[in-house]
């Protein structure tokens, strides 16, 4: 498994946390980028013999204020880190998944569909990732490689939990149930599931 990472620190923490070291490879990557999500695709392929499976997690939440009163590049960032580091890291994989078949699941919010207030970049560029997913998906139908996006709503995190400290958290869905969903769509027992938005909202 390949891992992209932004702080080298809390990367090796987290490696060594799986208790899995030896079956692990990561790299520093700036998957926002297209030339460092490239790289990091074409070095993990050529240490992992190929890609058959592709989890565009990358992301963030900025929501300081209504459209008119948040700064301008909240937007900027909004649609950076949401949107287009999965339209690079999608277009990095691709040569490699087309040579074998494979799997891509992106990561949309539920806010994509229903908005919020204080929240609007954030949400479009959330949207943005779900038409972007469904579009690679016919795109990419009789070439090998399925698309997917799972639609969470607020993930139990300790960010979020010390963000939102008096949110009622009965609602929210532990990250492990998300990513057993992660896997399912990435594995072959999902071969007959492409261009869905599948919402893991409990």
């Amino acid at each position: 498994m390949a891992v992209p990472y932004r702080n080298e620190r809390a990367w090796e923490e987290q490696r060594a946390a799986l208790g899995a070291p030896g079956s692990l490879w990561g790299a520093a990557a700036d998957l926002a980028e297209p030339d460092s999500a490239r790289r990091f695709m074409d070095d993990a392929a050529a240490r992992l013999g190929g890609l058959d499976g592709v989890a565009a997690l990358a992301g963030g939440y900025a929501g300081s204020g209504t459209l008119e009163a948040a700064p301008a590049s909240e937007w900027d960032d909004m649609l950076r880190v949401n949107l287009q580091t999965v339209y690079a890291t999608c277009r990095a994989a691709l040569p490699h998944l087309l040579k074998q078949g494979g799997s891509v699941v992106t990561v949309s919010s539920k806010l994509a569909e229903a908005g919020a207030p204080r929240a609007a970049a954030y949400a479009a560029a959330k949207a943005g990732v779900v038409s972007l997913t469904r579009s690679l998906a016919a795109e990419n139908r009789d070439r090998g490689v399925r698309f997917n996006c799972v639609v969470p709503s607020i993930i139990d995190t300790p960010a979020n939990r010390a963000a939102m400290p008096k949110a009622d958290k009965a609602s929210w869905t532990p990250p492990d149930a998300i990513a057993r969903v992660v896997l399912f769509l990435l594995s072959s027992d999902a071969a007959a599931v492409t261009g869905s938005a599948i919402a893991v909202d409990g």
